[in-house]
């Protein structure tokens, strides 16, 4: 491995260092976003439980805040059980755009380094397009070592660049769905919770 970094020249450690920042966050989304830390299904049912022995109290609501995502939701409906409906509708946006955000970091970083890779490949085609150039001689003659060198890192720095572009992409996608899925779900558990404020429905 180290023999083929070698052969591709200094622009592959771009493309590594790209690779490598993408690799961290593939995994760190992959455990942010499961169900269990964003929307946990028994939640919603817990909590209308406490609400209808208890009421709203301040410990609900630190739970709520310091629990899953959606429970912040949660915690902004039942902060203002007593206002209208509307008012409750605009604090469960508010806090949903929070949560959303929280839900969709890194993700930009992670499709900037999906198209950014590509160029980077393509800077070190460049490159090795230059040292190609510049194995020729004036006289016709040329360096071999230097002409094959030069060809090393066109082609390895395009082979990398479109190698962690691809993954990237792949997961930069699925990444995606995966938010708008969550979303869905929260907005389903949070127009639940609404109802059930006012009386709507019972569970």
């Amino acid at each position: 491995m180290l023999s083929i970094i070698e052969a591709a020249g200094w622009p592959i450690w771009f493309i590594i260092a790209a690779s490598v920042a993408a690799l961290a966050i593939i995994i760190e989304r992959f455990w942010s976003l499961r169900t269990a830390l964003v929307a946990p299904r028994d939640l919603l049912p817990a909590t209308i439980r406490e609400f209808q022995a208890k009421g709203v109290t301040q410990e609900l609501l630190n739970r709520l805040q310091q629990g899953p995502l959606v429970g912040r939701i949660f915690a902004a409906a039942l902060a203002n059980e007593k206002s209208p409906r509307e008012a409750i509708r605009d604090s469960i946006e508010d806090a949903g755009r929070a949560v959303t955000l929280e839900l969709e970091r890194f993700l930009n970083t992670l499709g900037t380094i999906a198209t950014v890779s590509t160029l980077m490949g393509l800077f070190g085609t460049i490159v090795g397009m230059i040292e190609i150039f510049g194995s020729q001689s004036p006289t016709g003659g040329g360096n071999p070592a230097q002409l094959a060198h030069g060809i090393s890192v066109a082609l390895y720095n395009t082979l990398f660049g479109i190698g962690v572009a691809i993954p990237a992409v792949i997961f930069y996608r699925h990444f995606r769905n995966r938010v708008d899925v969550l979303v869905v779900e929260m907005e389903s558990q949070a127009i639940r919770l609404v109802e059930i404020l006012h009386g709507e429905r019972r569970a």
